[in-house]
């Protein structure tokens, strides 16, 4: 399965908004994924409806074990990003033959 990577992105909105230039595409974006990150950063869970929310979840501290060794190793507490997606993305994706473009 390809990526879309940032540049990508920035490169489909440049194409579907002639108004805009490469770089306030390039502006648009990066400071709807720094809002993301600061809202996050704060504590807020970002909610965009039908497409989905981004929360964070807490994870305890636990024992796990390096793989090639085989070592126990102590994994500290930490909050993980989440995202879940909304239902009108879910549904769209899950219709048969639907290429979302």
């Amino acid at each position: 399965m390809k990526a879309l990577t940032k540049s990508e992105l920035i490169d489909r909105i440049f194409e579907h908004h002639i108004s805009l230039t490469n770089r306030e595409a390039e502006g648009a974006v990066n400071e709807v994924l720094r809002a993301i990150n600061c809202a996050l950063g704060s504590g807020i869970r970002v909610e965009y409806r039908g497409f989905g929310t981004f929360n964070l979840k807490w994870h305890n501290a636990r024992q796990g074990r390096n793989p090639k060794t085989g070592e126990a190793v102590h994994v500290p507490a930490k909050y993980v990003p989440r995202f879940q997606p909304g239902k009108e993305l879910r549904e769209a994706l899950n219709k048969k033959g639907v290429l979302l473009m």
